[in-house]
């Protein structure tokens, strides 16, 4: 599959890149790609939510009633989890959530998602450029630009650029990321990818060493 690079204006440039089978072409592999995303969803939970239960609530432990012959039930104290205020019954405890994933099944899970968004015609190549200062209005004009969509936009630059990164901050539909932190659930929760000219061949040596 062969794709114009655009220029930051919307006009071809006039050159072509031609995507690696390996990378944009391949049969996606939906069970990887769920296994990378729970992955990653299970990683970024915090796991410190916390509940006292009966033996960490301050409360008397004077018996509330006698044993027998009150005609209800018996009880302890008032830290029973029946009672308001008492601890909860099983409640949450500090956990990992983390999980792990074979390398190999974490790549071809992101080859996997990339190739869905080759078949939709979800991916735009621009060149290469910067931004001298933090713009927003000069940001969403490259946006409408290169018609790369209003919701949901991901764009994927070779290296971190503040400029480019704090001209995108305010816009909640666009999310800019450098390659480094390209993940399968970015790339499958995105409508479009944004890709600047020079990403494919990276891409390309990283599927040919994996």
């Amino acid at each position: 599959m062969e794709l114009p690079v655009l220029k930051i204006d919307g006009t071809p440039s006039g050159k072509k890149v031609i995507l690696d089978e390996k990378v944009f072409g391949i049969e996606p592999n939906d069970h990887a790609i769920y296994l990378d995303v729970v992955q990653h969803l299970a990683n970024r939970r915090q796991g410190t939510a916390k509940t006292k239960e009966k033996s960490e609530v301050s409360y008397s432990t004077r018996k509330i009633v006698r044993q027998k012959g009150s005609g209800g039930a018996r009880h302890g104290s008032l830290k029973a989890n029946i009672f308001v205020g008492g601890g909860r019954a099983f409640g949450p405890r500090p956990r990992l959530y983390r999980k792990k994933l074979n390398k190999k099944v974490k790549s071809l899970a992101r080859f996997s998602a990339l190739s869905y968004k080759a078949k939709e015609n979800a991916i735009v190549f621009i060149e290469p450029f910067t931004m001298e200062a933090p713009k927003t209005k000069e940001f969403m004009h490259i946006l409408d630009a290169i018609k790369a969509g209003n919701r949901k936009v991901l764009f994927v630059l070779p290296d971190n650029s503040d400029n480019i990164y704090l001209s995108s901050r305010n816009l909640p539909e666009v999310k800019v990321i450098t390659l480094n932190e390209l993940n399968t659930y970015n790339i499958m929760n995105a409508n479009s990818l944004v890709l600047t000219d020079g990403i494919q061949d990276i891409l390309s040596e990283r599927a040919a060493n994996r």
